[in-house]
């Protein structure tokens, strides 16, 4: 195997920390996700690495970013793992005060980054649910367009919530959005 060549994405594995994913290529090194061990820094020419499925076969090295797009990626992909979105910076330690119409109910206080992560946990949903739909071999392709429609009008839903996003390409969008 010449690993030299192998790109983010190539399924190994390793005799000592089992099935991983290289999600990051240096100049000697890969950075390879471990099913059962984590994130771990590997040398190209470790004895101990198989090669099971290559993907992205390259000589290039790849940058931070790409690494962490195609982590993600990955992530997704093996086991519904959620990815860490981050909190606008005006929000953080902030609260959020439901005040219900009858003043002699107490007001709910909840701190806006739990409010945050269901959120983000409600689209990572539907973007596995998105995933699954499309995927379906006993839709037809009329009822997997349907659903998906459906799909995306919840994405618009959601786009009141994306105020609390740092960053802006982690925004829900929605019909209007994906027309665009």
């Amino acid at each position: 195997m010449d690993q030299l060549t192998l790109g983010i994405g190539t399924r190994l594995q390793h005799t000592q920390f089992g099935p991983g994913v290289i999600v990051g290529v240096k100049y000697a090194i890969y950075l390879i996700s471990f099913i059962h061990h984590g994130l771990k820094e590997i040398n190209k020419d470790d004895a101990h690495l198989d090669e099971i499925i290559p993907e992205n076969v390259t000589a290039d090295i790849e940058t931070q970013s790409e690494a962490e797009r195609s982590l993600l990626s990955i992530l997704r992909l093996w086991g519904g793992i959620t990815e860490v979105v981050p909190l606008g910076d005006k929000w953080k330690g902030g609260t959020m005060i439901l005040q219900a119409g009858d003043k002699s109910v107490k007001a709910k206080e909840i701190p806006i980054d739990v409010f945050f992560h269901k959120i983000v946990m409600a689209r990572d949903r539907l973007r596995v649910l998105e995933q699954q739909v499309n995927g379906h071999k006993g839709l037809s392709d009329e009822e997997k367009v349907n659903l998906q429609q459906y799909i995306t009008r919840i994405y618009g839903s959601f786009t009141t919530f994306n105020v609390l996003f740092r960053n802006k390409e982690q925004w829900f969008i929605g019909e209007k959005g994906s027309a665009e």
